[in-house]
Formats: C-alpha cells, sequence, structure tokens
C-alpha cells in the first residue's frame, strides 16, 4: 500500500474520501473473490512485487486478480498467450512477456539494479526470461547471453567477461542436462552465482533432477540454488544482491 499516492489521489479528488479510507484499511492481505488472498503490501515491504502463479488458474481468476488488487506492479506467470488473449478482454494495462510467459499489469520501475543472466541452451531460455522479468519488476536491468553452454565451451567466455565488465553484482545461470555450466561460471566469476536448473534432458534425472543435484553439489564456492524451474526465485534473488549493493554504494 502507498499510503502517499492515495492521500495526493484523494486531495486531487481522483478517488472519495471513503475509496481512500477503505485503501488505508488494507493490510497486507486483501481478499479478492472467494479465491484469492492477496499480499497487496509486498513490494513496498521488501522490495519484491507480488507475483500470482498463473499455471493453475483460470484466466477468469487471473483477471478477478488484476482487476481487483490494489497494487501498481503484479505479474502472472507460467501463462500461455491463449491465457493472456483472454484476460486483455476484461484487463486494461496488461502486456505479455511472451518469451518468459509472464503478464505484466503496470510499468516497470526505473533501474537501479545491475546483474548478468546466461543460459546454457536455447531450451533454457524461458526460466532465464522468467528472471529477466522478475528482475526488471524490481528495478534491475539485466545483460544476457543464451545459448553458452558448455557444449561448446568457448561460447562462454566473451559474454561473461562482458559481463564482469561492465559491473554486475550478480549471475544467474539457467541450465538443464547436467547443469555444468553453473559451476563453470562461478569458477570464472568474482560475483554471486545463482543457479536455475531447467527441466531440460533425457530419459533418467531429465526432468530437472540431474541439473539441481549438479549445482547443489558444485565444488565452487559462491553457488546459491534455486528450485528446477524457478525463475522467479533466481530473478528476486540476484535483484535483491544488486539492489543492496547499489545502496550500499551510495550510502544508504
Amino acid at each position: 500500500m502507498d499510503t502517499k499516492k492515495i492521500l495526493q489521489d484523494y486531495k486531487e479528488n481522483r478517488i472519495s474520501m471513503a475509496e481512500a479510507e477503505k485503501q488505508l484499511r488494507i493490510d497486507y492481505i486483501q481478499k479478492i473473490g472467494n479465491h484469492t488472498l492477496f499480499d497487496s503490501t509486498r513490494q513496498k515491504r521488501k522490495g519484491v512485487p507480488e507475483v500470482v502463479f498463473g499455471e493453475s488458474k483460470t484466466p477468469s481468476e487471473i483477471a478477478d486478480i488484476l482487476n481487483g488488487a490494489y497494487c501498481d506492479l503484479i505479474l502472472v506467470s507460467r501463462t500461455s498467450e491463449e491465457c493472456f488473449n483472454e484476460v486483455i478482454k476484461s484487463v486494461a494495462g496488461v502486456t505479455y512477456e511472451k518469451e518468459a510467459q509472464v503478464i505484466v499489469k503496470g510499468k516497470y520501475p526505473d533501474t537501479t539494479g545491475l546483474i548478468g543472466i546466461l543460459a546454457a541452451g536455447t531450451s533454457d531460455i524461458r526460466t532465464a526470461e522468467e528472471a529477466r522479468v522478475m528482475a526488471a519488476a524490481m528495478g534491475t536491468e539485466a545483460i544476457t547471453a543464451y545459448d553458452v553452454g558448455i557444449a561448446t565451451f568457448h561460447r562462454l567466455l566473451d559474454p561473461l567477461s562482458s559481463m564482469i565488465n561492465a559491473g554486475v553484482d550478480a549471475i544467474i545461470v539457467s541450465a538443464g542436462m547436467e547443469g555444468a555450466l553453473a559451476s563453470v561460471v562461478s569458477s570464472l566469476s568474482p560475483v554471486p552465482v545463482i543457479g536455475l536448473p531447467t527441466s531440460v534432458g533425457y530419459g533418467f534425472g531429465g526432468n530437472g533432477e540431474t541439473a539441481l543435484q549438479s549445482m547443489l553439489q558444485s565444488c565452487s564456492p559462491g553457488i546459491a540454488v534455486v528450485n528446477i524451474g524457478n525463475g522467479i526465485g533466481a530473478g528476486a534473488f540476484a535483484s535483491m544482491i544488486s539492489l543492496r549493493c547499489r545502496r550500499a554504494d551510495d550510502g544508504l
């Protein structure tokens, strides 16, 4: 809840006294319909916007949330383009990040943070893009490089060097198969690495378990690992690191 914005809206007659009072009474949790308890103050409280997991929700439920929430910026993850096309029939001000499969309501803030995102193969791009969108929603720019896996090792060196020279504060590595790219990047990087295992691979362990176990067992210090396919978590974690670094640089 942005108290200053509510008071400004009332002062300039954009909302009534009754509406201002209603919004000021909202404390953390807002009930929407009979299906959702929405955390409307998460972004103000910790800098992380509310993210709705869209995969198990109908377009109608998603539209209810987007129309009903007192929130300037909301992400809906794991959504199809078909779902988005239904949502825009009843919700204004939404866009679709196609590669990330994320619906966005509102505008991204100005960027302060800076991170890097690497994807081992083209099949790992969706989770990498999900991380990028989450970082953007937190005010963090991402330098990206995709299809730089260890199958052709030298592809990695130039983009990684560029990220480090640009001063990124953390690097996300989205990788499936054996997930080795995260360890390689950590061994070459002076900044924290967030391993983002993906469910890409053949047969046994091909649902991401092998990549997850490999990243967890890395012998290169400085890696943190999120769950399989959790681009939202990786983007939030990297962005929080970067924004904290930038605050420290500003003496805050």
